[in-house]
Order: structure tokens, then C-alpha cells, then sequence
């Protein structure tokens, strides 16, 4: 057996048998190392032994290795909305990290480009990510899931002027970045229905969305063009989630509703689509989202509710 062919003997268990036959020419070794399913220090500690032991063949005195995987198809589950400020982003977080609490592979994009609040949600305001081929490298929320968000890479509190075009490259990048072994990706959509969101719903292609609304009437007439958004460009809706449904007083325990009660429900009933839940209106929630600390990283009341919905969630990916 030759110097060569024992490193090549080596080489397949140092690699669980995912680098190819090397080959040397001119002291030059060469090989391809699959790396699908990988994360980023996984491949360069693989690709360091392999260099470090190749060097150590008679007559290489250069390594060069090609790393391939496969591209991975990722699940999209977008969740929207017709209009801002119905709970979206809210529900896209905690949607994620209940989820993964579920034991999916899940990460989180936030694609509202003008106003991104992701990174502020999940705590990860500070962090940049890194880039490897072209593609960014997610980076990670204190809760384990990864993320990326413009919030990421402009500073912060700066206005976007950009035009369509440039948006649609910028969700581009976010989304197709090296999400590792990530299987789920919970998409942070922009409130509205205009030529941003379906040329990003037609070419991404989400395998669901999930629509949010308050119970209120004029939220719910944004919601149905959100629907109807959806159903035009052929995207399976998931269901509908009524969010700021009802409030407890936090001095006698009586329950109002400031934004009206059932209305949600009721809509998805009319336009045919499951009903998922209800998100109540509480000042927990809105502390803990402005802290970047996802109530469905918790156990409580609040927690629960989001886990609630999270497991409709869950049934429709099995399905």
C-alpha cells in the first residue's frame, strides 16, 4: 500500500466517508469534500485535519479541496398580514422558537425590509452576520434559533430608501443564505399586498402561510386581501391567528376586548381557512417583545398560547 493509499484509508474515516478518492499531480493533492449539513465550524475543522494529514503524504506540498453539498430545499411558512401592526412580527418569532421547542430545524427571516424588528425581538441587535461563497452565514438568537434580518446589516434606526427591485434582491439574499441543517423557515413577511410580496411569494414559493388579525373589522378587511393575495399566486393557507383577542385586567382579573371579540375566528369560518388561535392583548407580552424575550421560550399562560399554535403549525408541515 502506498503513502497515498494510506491516507486515502484514513481520510474516509477522519471524514465519515464524505471526501472523494484524492488525487496528486505536480505535489498538488486534490479531492471534494461534501459538506451538506454541516455548520461553518464543522467544515473548516474537517477541512484543517484533512490539509494538516495531507501534508503529511511524500511529494504534496499543496491541499486543495472543493466543498460541495447539495442545495437543500428549504419549507417557507410565511406569515402575513394586509397592514402593520396587527402582531405579526410578534407571532413570527414566537411561531419560530415554539417550534423549535417542538423539536423542528427552524430558523427566521425577517423580510420587512423598511421596517425590520426581528433582531429586536430575539435579542440579536448586536450581532453581524458573516458571508461564505456569496451567501450570508445566519446568525444566532440567545434562544438557538437562527436568523437574519436587514436589521442585521444596516445600522440601526437608518431609513431605507430603496426601490422594488433593490428589496427584492435584499430578501433574496436573506433567505437563500447558508442555513446549515435547517429544514423550516418562518418568513417575517411585509404588511401589504403590493409587487414586493408576490414577486417574493412567486419566487420563493412557500409551502403555507399563516395570516394574522385583530378581531376588529377593518383589520379583517385587510386580512381577506391578504388572503386573496395568497390564494392568487397558489399559496396553501395554513389558517388564520387572532391576535390582541381580549384583556385581562391586571387589578380584578376582568376580561374586555378593546379590539373586538371572535371576529377572526368568525372570517376564517366565512372564508373557509382553519382557525389556529387567539394571542390576548397583555402588557407581559409586549415587555417581554420589546426585552427580546420570545414569551413561547416560556411555560406560562402567554407561552402556552403561542405553543398552541405552534402544533397546528407543526401538523400541517407533517402533513
Amino acid at each position: 500500500m502506498t503513502d497515498l493509499d494510506s491516507f486515502a484509508a484514513r481520510l474516509k474515516t477522519l471524514t465519515g466517508g464524505r471526501a472523494s478518492t484524492p488525487r496528486v499531480k505536480d505535489g498538488v493533492m486534490t479531492l471534494a469534500l461534501e459538506v451538506g449539513g454541516l455548520t461553518a465550524d464543522q467544515r473548516d475543522a474537517i477541512a484543517a485535519a484533512i490539509r494538516e494529514g495531507a501534508l503529511t503524504v511524500p511529494g504534496v506540498s499543496d491541499v486543495r479541496i472543493a466543498m460541495t453539498a447539495e442545495r437543500k430545499e428549504l419549507r417557507i411558512i410565511a406569515v402575513g398580514s394586509g397592514k402593520g401592526g396587527v402582531g405579526k412580527s410578534t407571532l413570527s418569532a414566537n411561531l419560530a422558537v415554539a417550534l423549535k421547542r417542538l423539536g423542528h430545524r427552524v430558523g427566521l427571516v425577517d423580510a420587512d425590509i423598511y421596517g425590520p424588528s426581528q433582531a429586536r425581538l430575539m435579542a440579536s441587535e448586536d450581532q453581524k452576520p458573516q458571508a461564505r461563497d456569496k451567501h450570508l452565514i445566519p446568525v444566532q438568537s440567545p434562544v438557538g434559533v437562527p436568523m437574519l434580518s436587514m436589521a442585521h446589516l444596516v445600522e440601526l434606526g437608518r431609513a431605507l430608501a430603496w426601490r422594488g427591485p433593490m428589496v427584492s434582491n435584499a430578501l433574496g439574499q436573506l433567505i437563500d443564505a447558508e442555513w446549515g441543517d435547517v429544514e423550516t423557515l418562518i418568513v417575517d413577511m411585509p404588511p401589504g399586498t403590493g409587487d414586493i410580496q408576490l414577486s417574493m411569494i412567486q419566487k420563493h414559493k412557500p409551502a403555507g402561510v399563516v395570516i394574522v388579525s385583530t378581531p376588529q373589522d377593518l383589520a379583517l378587511i385587510d386580512a381577506t386581501r391578504a388572503v386573496n393575495l395568497f390564494e392568487q399566486a397558489h399559496v396553501p393557507l395554513i389558517g388564520l391567528v387572532e391576535n390582541m383577542a381580549g384583556y385581562a385586567c391586571p387589578h380584578c382579573g376582568e376580561i374586555s376586548d378593546p379590539f373586538g371579540a371572535g371576529g377572526a375566528e368568525a372570517a376564517a369560518k366565512e372564508m373557509g381557512m382553519a382557525f389556529l388561535g387567539r394571542i390576548p392583548l397583555a402588557i407581559d407580552i409586549r415587555r417581554r417583545s420589546d426585552a427580546g424575550d420570545p414569551p413561547a421560550a416560556g411555560d406560562d399562560v402567554h407561552g402556552q398560547a403561542f405553543r398552541a399554535i405552534a402544533e397546528k403549525v407543526a401538523e400541517y408541515v407533517a402533513r
